[in-house]
């Protein structure tokens, strides 16, 4: 599983609508897309990898204040055993009418040759 896939499952388990990279069609009031960032191997050795690192930047848009679907994605983000690197509000986008909060993620899975 990846780390995308991860963060799909979860957060369309709260009910918010995701997408990666762009949400498309009508936007619903509250959606988040998913943007990813990195994806490095980590913890070399004889010369073959032990763990892959996958980054992802989830963007949240709401309509209303996202502080409790922010809030619970969050809760949901640490239970699932997911690292939390940065959360920031990005702005009120005034043309579109949404809010805009970001929540940076990393977790790292272990290297599988055969599933790689």
């Amino acid at each position: 599983m990846t780390l995308l896939e991860e963060l799909v499952k979860l957060i369309t388990a709260l009910g918010v609508p995701v997408e990666t990279g762009v949400f498309t069609g009508e936007a619903p009031d509250t959606y988040a897309v998913l943007t990813p960032l990195t994806d490095m191997f980590a913890l070399n050795a004889d010369d073959c990898p032990g763990a892959d690192v996958q980054e992802v930047r989830i963007s949240l848009f709401s309509k209303y204040n996202p502080r409790l679907t922010r809030n619970r994605i969050i809760r949901a983000l640490l239970q699932a055993g997911i690292t939390i690197t940065d959360r920031q509000y990005i702005e009120y986008e005034t043309d579109s009418q949404y809010h805009h909060y970001e929540i940076d993620v990393v977790k790292q899975y272990l290297w599988d040759e055969e599933e790689g």
